[in-house]
């Protein structure tokens, strides 16, 4: 009975991710409204870009031996 069920889980896992077509909004849902300057509404592939500031470039090197750190001020212990 367990072995039947992880073989239709493993199908239907299969199967739902198999799907190449673009993304399009439901028929009962309509895209966001057309910014405010823009001559054409956004289509999906610009929708699901990242912001800017929803995914910043990192900005600092990552520290490659171990430093002492500095005091923080705002490192308070918990409260009682």
């Amino acid at each position: 009975m367990t072995r039947k069920l992880v073989i239709v889980c493993a199908v239907a896992l299969l199967g739902a991710c198999a799907q190449k077509g673009d993304l399009e909004p439901l028929e009962t849902q309509t895209l966001p409204p057309t910014p405010t300057g823009a001559e054409a509404p956004p289509n999906a592939a610009e929708l699901l870009e990242l912001d800017t500031q929803a995914a910043p470039e990192r900005s600092v090197e990552l520290r490659r031996r171990s430093e002492e750190r500095e005091d923080d001020a705002f490192d308070l212990p918990p409260p009682e």
